[in-house]
């Protein structure tokens, strides 16, 4: 079987990251002071954009040098 479960987690923690960061940069930020005014959106946005990153990255080198075997 050639099912690399890394494609779809890349795929949605992407989607939701990029959701998130939108959500941080065009959000109200009276929102932030609840948080000490601390943008959480926009800074756990990143952090899933770049797990979504790093997941798409092992995914091409993994097909690219023929699934690890």
């Amino acid at each position: 079987m050639n099912f690399d479960l890394r494609l779809p987690l890349g795929l949605i923690f992407g989607v939701f990251g990029l959701l998130l960061v939108l959500t941080g940069v065009l959000g109200d930020p009276a929102l932030n002071a609840r948080s000490l005014g601390i943008n959480i959106n926009l800074i756990w946005g990143l952090v899933m954009l770049a797990f979504a990153a790093a997941m798409l990255v092992l995914v091409a080198r993994a097909r690219r040098d023929g699934d690890g075997k």
